[in-house]
């Protein structure tokens, strides 16, 4: 289930930034109409079952969001630092799609200090994604 986020539920915000993630929304639903997708959403509304019942309470996705598709570099930049940092998760990437060939990339600089870059680690997983990527 896709969210698409913003700092507006459902309406609670007018916005050109809000506009821009219904216009998104309404161009995902048009052309891949299976797909489960809605948004504009609040992260709180697109991951909490009880904040969704609130704040999107016709929302199918809200509350039980499994992607999120941030409104712009900044803030995914922002959510996977923090994701990464407070939760202690794993964070890979960028991931490449779209070309003939496999390719990604690790160009945050790599050292074994996670405060300046990639670790060795990280190295390791992207090289792992992408001998998959190779297999399909």
């Amino acid at each position: 289930m896709v969210a698409m986020l913003s700092h507006s539920s459902m309406g609670s915000a007018k916005h050109e930034l809000v506009d821009k993630v219904v216009n998104g929304v309404n161009l995902t639903k048009e052309m891949y109409p299976n797909l489960k997708v809605d948004g504009e959403l609040q992260l709180d509304a697109a991951i909490v079952p009880e904040v969704a019942h609130s704040k999107a309470p016709n929302s199918s996705v809200a509350g039980h969001a499994n992607v999120l598709i941030f409104p712009n570099l900044d803030a995914g930049n922002i959510g996977y630092k923090l994701v990464q940092r407070l939760a202690k998760a794993e964070a890979y990437g960028p991931i490449t799609q779209g070309i003939a060939a496999p390719i990604n990339d690790l160009s945050r600089g790599c050292s074994n200090d996670l405060s300046r870059g990639c670790s060795v680690e990280d190295i390791v997983g992207v090289v792992a994604i992408t001998c998959v990527q190779a297999q399909g």
